[in-house]
């Protein structure tokens, strides 16, 4: 047996060992891709384990995250630092190696996993990415900026639409530096795939626009090798078909459903080591596996110091650029976006849509790595930046990403992009349809990436579209994700705050917008960053009543203060444009804010009223709709379901018994 199968044979015992060790996971799919991962990490791609961000590394994505195992074995095998007392506490609390491999968690992990088809996704914005940094920094002689992306997947994940999503718009993008290794072994939980999915894969990504490889053995590591080299010559991206068989190895389980997600039993663990020709003991590593993994990593530090050297030729050569390289992979904003009064100025009654349309023009010339996209409505979302030109297989220096009518794909490839480096960016649709993307922005949460979505139409205010677009239940569905920063501005210098928000808290921020236009208010500003603060005062010092609302509805209870003032009641109105801010601050702000001794409260919000039930209190009253909306013209509908300074003033005075 050479070395190259002994490696091969080993992965395969490790991984099982893994899993069988924690009585908990999936020992097939890493068993059957371990001549892939072998090709890939120990053979092709270029990364540093001793220099794990390394920024022209290449990027690697398990989209089938259930088989972490694997990739947690290559991680331990190739010098990243992860132990074999790591590989035992595989699944186990506190540990390194959890279920499915966590950005952040585990070095060497370039994205969080396990949702089958986001990973395609992410890799499609990982070389998306790498096109658009390229376009702004290389130069003739210098490719500072030269790298591949490599995904692994497997049926579940081509089962699922993201992934269709991804592959046709990458295609039509020609991203020749993606390269998705697909685990043809035929298997699903429920049994062969022949129940629920027989088309040709292949002719699928061929339509697509990809250059399509099909091996006949996806274990035979000389073709898998064969084929990474092949993609590199082709300007399409590439699919590189591998008919594997799930729990390769194990004489029991071999091709059967039952090598999916349990371990394969101590015994069959003994007779799979037997059969490939590995030792029998638990956890066993051969030294001359880590010596030949040891060695072949020396071509890739050898591959970092030689892009060291071209970077501090380039440096000299282009200092301005390089300047630009450091702010453009730094998280802090430049002192000309923080300290920018201009960012600050509104003038007419606008919808925030617009009022987010021009801060992004503004940005934009602030911030050359702004980019971004919408799902096909960007005039609508008012999401184009001007001038920044239309990124294409033809422009990739272009600003404006045109994710077409791919809602899911465009937020998981915007996660890729972001987990790239050295890019801001943003997507757009209409508020009603964040559904459909609603997993991705939960994977950007988990991952705490600074991802923008900007939903626009954003109420009933949508009108004669009907209830299909009008959005009822989303913000409460946003709001109760963890890490999610959900942004409903009320005017102009709301969403000023809005986007700093977004572009400094270092987690994803959705921002929630209106088409109608709405009032500028003399108070309102950077207290908003706070994410409830209060927009108009009672004129003593314990209010008798608490006005609450976000976005749109803070004028009517702005009109409703004016109101009750006229019957001797004084209100004090709280703006609310972010809960999980407000949330953030210490007691005593919010205390400053919503005095506990105030019990008669009012909260107005054009969507479920579930959220401000935190707020109001036993005592107080929620105006929302928990029911879907109509066909009319806005106005019409705000009046219809309640959404009136004269409802607003009648709570009041109910809540305090009047």
């Amino acid at each position: 047996m050479d070395i190259r199968q002994k490696t091969i044979n080993n992965i395969r015992t490790l991984a099982a060992d893994t899993v069988q060790k924690a009585n908990s996971g999936h020992p097939g799919a890493p068993m059957g891709m371990a001549p892939l991962a072998y090709a890939l990490w120990v053979n092709t791609m270029r990364h540093n384990p001793k220099d794990p961000q390394w920024k022209n590394r290449d990027r690697f994505v398990l989209s089938s995250g259930h088989a972490s195992a694997l990739l947690y074995t290559m991680l331990h095998l190739t010098g990243y630092g992860l132990t074999m007392d790591d590989m035992k506490q595989f699944r186990q609390w506190g540990s390194k190696t959890p279920g499915h491999p966590e950005y952040r968690h585990t070095v060497g992990i370039e994205t969080t996993t396990g949702p089958l088809g986001q990973g395609v996704a992410n890799a499609v914005g990982f070389a998306i990415a790498e096109t658009m940094v390229a376009a702004h920094f290389n130069r003739p002689n210098f490719p500072v900026v030269d790298h591949r992306v490599y995904a692994v997947c497997g049926d579940g994940c081509l089962m699922e639409g993201i992934s269709s999503e991804a592959a046709s718009l990458a295609g039509t993008l020609k991203l020749g530096k993606l390269t998705l290794l697909y685990d043809d072994n035929d298997i699903s939980i429920e049994g062969n795939t022949d129940i629920a999915f027989r088309e040709n894969v292949g002719d699928r990504f061929a339509a697509y626009g990809w250059q399509v490889i099909r091996l006949q053995d996806g274990n035979d590591v000389d073709a898998v090798i064969a084929a990474l080299e092949d993609a590199k010559r082709d300007e399409r991206p590439t699919i590189v078909i591998c008919p594997t068989k799930i729990g390769f190895g194990c004489p029991a389980k071999e091709g059967k459903p039952s090598a999916h997600g349990e371990p394969l039993g101590e015994d069959n663990v003994k007779e799979t080591k037997k059969n490939l020709g590995m030792p029998e003991d638990t956890f066993c590593v051969l030294p001359e596996v880590y010596q030949h993994c040891e060695e072949a990593m020396k071509k890739n530090e050898q591959a970092e110091k030689e892009w060291n050297e071209l970077f501090a030729a380039y440096a000299k050569a282009y200092p301005e650029l390089a300047e630009e390289w450091e702010d453009w992979f730094s998280a802090d904003l430049p002192d000309d976006v923080v300290m920018n009064d201009a960012l600050w100025q509104w003038e007419k009654k606008d919808a925030t849509r617009n009022t987010s349309g021009e801060m992004i023009q503004r940005l934009a010339k602030l911030l050359p790595n702004l980019v971004g996209g919408s799902a096909d409505l960007a005039p609508s979302n008012k999401t184009y930046i001007k001038e920044g030109g239309d990124y294409s297989a033809e422009n990739r220096a272009g600003r404006n990403l045109h994710f077409g009518v791919r809602e899911h794909a465009m937020a998981a490839i915007c996660n890729g992009i972001a987990l790239h480096g050295g890019l801001r960016v943003f997507c757009g649709t209409f508020f009603v349809f964040s559904d459909y993307m609603k997993h991705a922005i939960r994977m950007s949460a988990i991952m705490k990436i600074p991802v923008t979505y900007v939903l626009t139409h954003d109420s009933i205010g949508v009108g004669e579209d009907g209830a299909t677009h009008e959005p009822i239940e989303q913000l409460a569905g946003l709001r109760a994700i963890p890490d999610l920063l959900v942004f409903r501005p009320a005017d102009g210098k709301e969403t000023t705050a809005a986007w700093l928000t977004a572009l400094t808290a270092g987690l994803p921020t959705c921002l929630v917008l209106t088409r109608q236009a709405l009032p500028n208010y003399e108070n309102s500003g950077c207290e908003a960053m706070k994410g409830g603060y209060i927009l108009a005062d009672a004129d003593k010092e314990t209010p008798d009543v608490l006005l609450m609302a976000s976005g749109s509805e803070v004028e009517q209870v702005m009109g409703a203060k004016e109101e009750l003032k006229k019957e001797g009641i004084d209100a004090r109105v709280i703006s609310m444009p972010c809960m999980e801010l407000f949330l953030k601050q210490d007691g005593a702000y919010q205390e400053s804010v919503i005095p506990a001794a105030v019990r008669a409260r009012v909260a107005m919000e054009a969507g479920a009223t579930m959220p401000w039930y935190r707020f109001t209190g036993l005592d107080g009253k929620v105006l929302g709709i928990d029911h879907y909306g109509a066909s009319a013209p806005a106005k019409i509908l705000f009046e219809k379901f309640g959404f009136t300074v004269e409802n607003a003033v009648k709570a009041a005075k109910e809540v305090l018994g009047k």
